[in-house]
């Protein structure tokens, strides 16, 4: 029997049977222009079972066009019929493809185990029918494909969930039923698919500004516009908003270009392109060296057909309406891809004898037999075409539903790019011109190009939606970041402390910097430094900049150690109008009787009263449920209205960013309208406001709405607490503050990412840069659920303010206590210097001649203080963390005295103790101790991890105290002043015991008295007062008598500081 005979002897009642593999993975974006059309056509995992050489019992009639206007169409399958069994009426071994069951009188036989699965493509002259290309089987097996994959994926990584939205303006019903063909599709593929729809009567700016929001919503991963739009609408500036990474049509300038280039790099092509090159593969052809002509030259089809075709390898001709003579080149043709728009405009005797033909016409035309009364066909006349081409696809059936089919493989393909991407970071480093000696810090920060802040955003992983520049250097980072990376793993923790320091500071901050710098751009780990904000006080005073020095710093120095992004002053500004509240209060309270009083804070609007919406939390603090202000009794109006605030109590300040001493002391209220209403009070300086410490410990916008709302500000004369929001103000200072939570980002000398966040007064708070900003690096620097985390995880190195016996407590007890991270290494800075000092060496002072023991070999002097480096690890092993010694190499220091504190650190319980040249030059200098760092960090056991005592109200305030003292000091008792015991008292009535400690002390000894050296023990830490910070949470004990507000000194910095007026650059700082 021929075959044309066996295609006419299908059953038109025969059930729809395949035998086809549920599996079919998508097809990748290839990575060479070239190879983009080759991959599609070899790629096996499409299988090589080929569709029915015969017509199908049935289709669904539906137009095929690109992915904008395509369909759908989920048609039958046929069944061939062979009638008896007389074996001499079979048709030859490779007449049919492996896995279409084959139906016999007898039984249903797989045509697998019948005939042989060779193709052939032939362009001899045979009478026969064409085989038809079954575009509905081949897209219903790649849906299905998807769907495994789609699970297969999630089963690594749940957050892969691919998720496409199709945006529709207006009501046309076209457009409606292809949009509604599509949801179904993606909802058989596992995939997630929205309708956003508009109104036709919708704005261009309004749906430009939806595009916007979609580009920058990581949850989406392909954007499809459904056209036409209305014309008041630019289709092309609309399309073209589209992100080009979430252009899964295809036709954005950048994929449509990249696919016209040869070697260029599409992130997706076309789908109805896509999918004449998936049923060209389908039918065995290799197109290799075949001529290829191509009717219709549209954006949509014909461009990009010819495109894939070319990049085949196939010789392509371009046909379209201008065109003389086309049947001259269809006689040449081996492919045909039929693409004009004019309905059986291809004749059958045009055709080449066997040649593949690829119908994507959608004409309708009148037919009185349907009920719609008009008829679907292709621009090939399928009657005369079947009986010459070897394979052609039918109108509907073919090509349509393979449109559809590649909108879906792609969003597919967005979605593995999208998280292929997260787990492609790679910070690449500037590199460092070296000099020796080393200049100033403000030239070697001038002598580097520092990248631009976008740029190294977008090696760490940073999206420009979550970027705010702030000129070209420096950029603050949402917190909507936090959300987007949840899923992560984090990255290492390190924090950075050090020994007891002399004056002079032992290098801690340029150690951080050292280190990040090796870790990222030598060790090639993504890697931050996280650290303070600088106040401008030490800048223009005697310390000079925070940037860290030499070649480990942060850049630019300029910008780093003046202004940054304004959040100190905000802070200052939030602080002050809490202040001015303060003195507005109590003025207006003393001058007003209840009922005025009340009636002037609830005003009413438009003839009625209501509370504001921070009045309700007085409310529901005072436990009075009633919401409209007509409705409270005289003691409730009183209650409600009247803080009476102790003046004696008052705790709040003003603040100012400059060393200024003469304000140490003030009284305010002697001007005659304030009515003799006077009050001695003071200023801080702007870092020692709770405000920051606030900051510095809130977790998210929320959190530090919360805490400033309850931060106690004073007592009133019945001994109650008065907070922030108490005086209606918690609201206004979150407002102030709500750009400053965010962390801002720069970078270090050698281009690795810093974050300087929040900078809270070491000496009355804790010292350590902010949560938010530890949380957001160590997302940025940790992996991917189905990525290797022990390989691939990255560092966060951040600081702790002075040694470890203040800084490093004050991280663990209440930083990592509020924040729930645990670090995984602690690095404790030492120098020879310092620790000569602790062996009893004479003082060191800022701006005196360093005596020369410091300047020569003593290892016995050295030796002998080592005990201090010996007492900061045994406290730091206390918490459960291992511990590495960074010794901070200077030029005057000799190997016995590095080999001398290598051994004593050791012995005293340090995992290793590691000679670090960063200072001089930069990362490259601090590869050993990066290298030892990671060492320690796979030793690390978080399980191990413990703070020094809890707050669970098993231990009083004392208690905490003393546990402190001993445990980390050494000393041998506390004692509490009067004051200090009242204060506590106070506390503890009020419902604050069980806060974290802070003690604030000299940072020049383990004691309270900045003469003992070494490692005292036996001494006695009196307590002279106790304060609260109750929106951060911790009480604050003074040990000492503490500067809340710095002075300047004979000779300050700032006279060293002036501008360039030429290049606008500012020189002298230091």
């Amino acid at each position: 029997m021929t075959l044309s005979a066996v295609a006419r002897r299908i059953s038109p009642t025969s059930s729809c049977l395949y035998a086809r593999r549920q599996t079919c993975s998508t097809v990748h974006r290839t990575t060479r222009g070239t190879a983009v059309a080759r991959e599609i056509l070899s790629d096996s995992r499409y299988g090589h079972r080929l569709p029915i050489r015969a017509a199908t019992t049935s289709s669904t009639t539906t137009p095929q066009s690109a992915a904008t206007r395509g369909p759908s169409s989920l048609g039958s399958t046929p069944v061939l019929d062979l009638g008896g069994g007389n074996s001499n009426s079979r048709p030859p071994f490779d007449a049919f493809p492996a896995g279409v069951f084959l139906q016999s009188t007898s039984r249903l036989i797989p045509s697998a185990r019948l005939y042989s699965r060779r193709r052939h493509f032939s362009t001899s002259s045979h009478n026969m029918a064409a085989i038809k290309i079954d575009g509905t089987a081949i897209a219903k097996r790649i849906r299905e494909g998807l769907h495994t994959e789609i699970l297969e994926k999630q089963k690594a990584n749940p957050k892969y969930k691919p998720n496409l939205k199709i945006i529709q303006v207006g009501d046309r019903s076209d457009s409606s039923t292809y949009v509604r063909m599509k949801l179904k599709a993606a909802q058989e593929a596992g995939i997630e698919c929205e309708l956003v729809k508009f109104d036709e009567s919708v704005s261009e700016a309004d749906l430009v500004s939806r595009i916007y929001q979609l580009n920058h919503d990581s949850d989406v991963h392909g954007i499809l516009v459904q056209l036409p739009l209305p014309k008041h609408i630019d289709e092309y500036t609309v399309t073209s908003l589209v992100a080009d990474e979430k252009d899964v049509d295809g036709f954005g300038t950048r994929n449509i270009g990249e696919l016209a280039k040869r070697g260029g790099h599409p992130f997706f092509i076309p789908c109805t392109p896509k999918g004449v090159m998936v049923l060209l593969k389908e039918t065995g052809v290799d197109l290799k060296g075949k001529n290829a002509v191509v009717v219709g030259r549209s954006d949509i089809v014909g461009s990009p057909v010819s495109y894939l075709l070319k990049n085949a390898d196939a010789t392509v001709t371009v046909c379209h309406s201008k065109t003389t003579d086309i049947e001259s080149h269809l006689k040449n043709a081996d492919v045909v891809v039929a693409a004009i728009g004019k309905p059986a405009f291809i004749k059958g005797e045009w055709l080449k004898q066997g040649a593949v033909v690829i119908d994507v016409g959608t004409n309708y035309i009148p037919d009185a037999t349907k009920k719609s009364g008009q008829r679907l066909v292709g621009d090939v006349d399928f009657e005369s075409a079947s009986h010459v081409a070897s394979h052609i696809t039918p109108v509907p059936g073919g090509v349509g539903p393979m449109t559809v089919a590649m909108l879906l493989q792609n969003v597919v393909e967005a979605t593995t790019l999208y998280f292929e991407k997260q787990k492609q970071r790679r910070i690449v480093p500037l590199p460092l011109k070296l000099l020796d000696p080393v200049p100033s810090d403000i030239a070697v920060s001038r002598a580097q190009t520092p990248k631009q802040i976008t740029r190294v955003a977008k090696e760490v992983g940073i999206s420009e939606a979550e970027l705010e520049p702030y000129g070209s250097h420096k950029a603050k980072v949402d917190l909507t970041l936090l959300k987007r990376l949840d899923h992560r793993k984090n990255g290492h923790y390190v924090v950075v402390t050090g020994i007891t320091p002399t004056p002079l500071g032992e290098g801690k901050s340029t150690t951080t910097m050292g280190l990040a710098q090796a870790l990222g751009a030598h060790l090639g780990r993504i890697t931050f430094a996280n650290v303070r904000q600088p106040s401008q006080g030490p800048t223009f005073g005697i310390k000079g900049g925070a940037a860290g020095g030499g070649y480990s710093q942060v850049i630019p120095m300029d910008e780093f150690n003046m202004h940054l992004t304004g959040d100190i002053h905000a802070i200052g500004a939030a602080n002050n109008l809490l202040a001015a509240a303060i003195e507005t209060r109590m003025f207006h309270e003393n001058t007003q009787k209840d009922g005025p009083l009340f009636r002037r804070l609830v005003p009413p609007k438009n003839g009625k009263r209501t509370f504001a919406p921070v009045m309700f939390r007085r409310l529901k603090k005072l436990g009075i449920d009633k919401t409209n202000p007509d409705g409270l009794t005289e003691e409730d109006i009183s209650r409600f209205a009247r803080l009476d605030i102790d003046p004696e109590t008052i705790t709040w300040k003003r603040v100012l960013d400059v060393n200024d001493r003469h304000l140490r002391g003030i009284t305010v209220g002697l001007a005659p309208t304030e009515k003799g209403h006077t009050r001695s009070t003071g200023f801080d300086i702007t870092v020692a406001s709770e405000c920051m410490a606030v900051l510095a410990l809130s977790t998210d916008l929320s959190d530090m709405r919360e805490r400033l709302g309850r931060m106690v500000v004073a007592s009133s004369r019945s001994g109650d607490p008065v907070t922030a929001d108490d005086l209606g103000c918690g609201g206004a200072l979150t407002a102030l503050m709500k750009d400053a939570i965010k962390p801002n980002l720069m970078q270090s000398l050698e281009g690795t990412p810093v974050f300087v966040h929040a900078g809270p007064f070491a000496n009355i708070s804790i010292g350590n840069s902010s949560i938010i900003a530890d949380k957001m690096a160590l997302k940025l620097a940790g992996t991917e659920p189905d990525e290797d985390a022990a390989q691939n995880a990255g560092f966060v190195v951040t600081e702790a303010g002075f040694d470890f016996t203040m800084g490093g407590e004050r991280f663990f007890n209440i930083k990592c206590r509020t924040s729930g991270l645990v670090p995984d290494v602690v690095v404790i800075v030492a120098t020879v210097r310092a620790l000569k000092v602790h062996g009893g060496g004479p003082p060191i002072s800022p701006g005196a001649a360093l005596p020369q023991v410091y300047k020569e070999e003593n290892v016995d002097l050295l030796r002998a203080g080592c005990c201090n480096l010996a007492r900061h690890i045994r406290n730091a092993k206390v918490y459960g963390v291992p511990v590495v010694v960074a010794i901070n190499k200077f030029s005057t220091d000799t190997d016995a005295e590095v080999a001398c504190i290598r051994e004593e650190a050791i012995a005293a319980g340090a995992e290793d103790a590691i000679l670090s040249n960063h200072w001089a030059e930069g990362g490259a200098g601090a590869v050993n101790l990066a290298r030892g760092v990671i060492a320690a960090s796979e030793k690390a056991d978080k399980s191990a991890f413990k703070l020094l005592y809890p707050i669970d109200g098993t231990q009083t305030v004392q208690q905490r105290i003393e546990t402190i003292a001993k445990e980390m000091y050494g000393a041998a008792a506390v004692t509490f002043s009067e004051l200090a015991q009242k204060k506590v008292d106070t506390y503890t009535r009020q419902g604050f015991g069980n806060l974290p400690i802070c003690i604030a002390k000299t940072q020049y000894s383990l004691s309270h008295d900045p003469d003992l050296k070494g490692a005292p023990t036996g001494f006695t830490v009196p307590i002279r007062d106790v304060r609260m910070a109750a929106g951060a949470g911790y009480l604050y004990a003074l040990a000492a008598d503490i500067q809340t507000i710095p002075g300047l000194p004979t000779a300050p910095g700032y006279l060293n500081v002036d501008v360039d007026v030429e290049s606008g650059e500012i020189d002298g700082l230091f």
